[in-house]
């Protein structure tokens, strides 16, 4: 016995019995919106396990910033002197000097460099990962530093400057932190990143203007630029990290 296709609309209704219950037409499930993400505050600071570069980072700084604290002033001095990033050290052992540098928060943990370290650095790795924040970090780091420190050296030797000036004291993280700012405003949405990188070019020109330490605030608005120029390279890693699966793990 052949059997008969079934009713358009899904019931097989029988020919000649009245009154049969009309089928109601079909109708497409609705699509589930999807549930906006949970604010997740915590996700601001960082973890051992999600963002190991800034979380041992800072657990260093943590430490050296407690030391100072702590320790003999005559003995901080040393360690900074010996620390610091000036000319006569970037000529005897450059590696040294600005690896060295970078341990220590110049003005302590109450920096406000200290905040935006965590902040900006937590929010770049879980982006792009641990080796390429290092990466962004060092540069602002030691191209800020050299665009810094070489003119005073260029400026000793051609009798501008007294020699005094090969043996400035500069230390601190600033830089680097200037330079993943920058980065960072470019990977995020324009109503959050825009006024990132303005705001903080703002304060930075304010902190040049009040003309308290020209070079150092140069060195911060030179580090901003770099972070800036990194986009390109930056929004490139954020998306290969994305299609790792990374992408679950940003705030």
């Amino acid at each position: 016995m052949e059997r008969t296709a079934p009713d358009p609309v899904g019931t097989d209704l029988l020919d000649g019995v009245p009154h049969q219950r009309a089928a109601a037409p079909w109708v497409p499930p609705a699509r589930r919106r999807p549930l906006p993400p949970r604010a997740r505050p915590w996700r601001l600071l960082p973890t051992p396990a999600g963002t190991p570069f800034t979380f041992g980072f800072a657990a260093v700084l943590a430490a050296t910033s407690l030391f100072a604290a702590l320790a003999p002033p005559s003995l901080v001095y040393a360690l900074h002197q010996g620390s610091s990033t000036d000319v006569a050290h970037l000529v005897r052992s450059p590696a040294v000097a600005l690896l060295a540098s970078a341990l220590w928060i110049a003005g302590g943990i109450v920096s406000p460099f200290s905040a935006a370290f965590v902040l900006v650095l937590t929010a770049l790795e879980r982006r792009v990962g641990g080796a390429r924040t290092a990466c962004v970090f060092l540069a602002g780091h030691v191209l800020a530093t050299l665009a810094t420190e070489v003119p005073v050296g260029l400026a000793v030797l051609a009798g501008h400057l007294p020699a005094t000036s090969l043996h400035r004291l500069d230390y601190g993280i600033s830089f680097g932190v200037a330079a993943c700012t920058g980065a960072l405003a470019g990977l995020l949405r324009p109503w959050l990143g825009r006024p990132l990188l303005g705001c903080t070019a703002a304060v930075l020109l304010a902190d040049l203007f009040a003309y308290t330490d020209p070079l150092t605030d140069w060195g911060h608005l030179a580090a901003l630029a770099i972070g800036a120029a990194a986009w390109p390279f930056v929004r490139r890693w954020a998306k290969s990290a994305d299609r790792g699966g990374s992408s679950r793990d940003q705030p």
